[in-house]
């Protein structure tokens, strides 16, 4: 499926296939609350990376997180990079070079009409914030941390797979 995004003043605009479209993974961690998520959480969905066309690339920098796990004694660099606009600070995509075959779109981003998930999983429950309340449906699935299930697999098991 292709996906159409853009930031909200309209500096960057960005497009990427998605065979993985359904916004259904959120995640609560103290990151993506406060990178992306006003609601305490974000949702990511799974792209080709070799597919993301942008433009006013720019207007694009990139933020690498700071880490603690709980029993760490020093923080560590996240090889991630968060993509946002530098002029309105949306977030737009999170790459990481350990999986150079994906991108993953903020779904807050994306312009397309994304399709409803019949179930949500909540993954890292452990760094929720205590404000935040945790919506979850009878089928959806909790998790602490991450679960086993990549986003390709949650589509495959329920039979999601989209075409390019």
């Amino acid at each position: 499926m292709l996906l159409e995004g853009s930031c909200h003043c309209g500096a960057v605009r960005f497009r990427v296939e998605s065979p993985h479209p359904y916004p259904y993974q959120r995640c609560y961690c103290s990151i993506c609350r406060k990178t992306a998520g006003g609601g305490g959480y974000a949702i990511n969905l799974g792209a080709e990376s070799a597919s993301l066309r942008v433009t006013g690339r720019q207007h694009v920098t990139v933020y690498h997180a700071r880490i603690k796990d709980p029993g760490d004694a020093r923080a560590h660099r996240s090889p991630a990079e968060r993509h946002f606009c530098s002029r309105c600070g949306s977030a737009l995509w999170l790459y990481d070079a350990r999986w150079p075959e994906l991108v993953h779109p903020f779904a807050s981003a994306i312009d397309t009409a994304l399709p409803a998930a019949p179930e949500a999983t909540h993954i890292m429950l452990q760094f929720k914030a205590p404000w935040v309340a945790v919506e979850a449906g009878p089928r959806d699935l909790r998790f602490d941390r991450y679960p086993e299930e990549s986003i390709a697999a949650w589509h495959a098991r329920h039979g999601l797979i989209r075409g390019t």
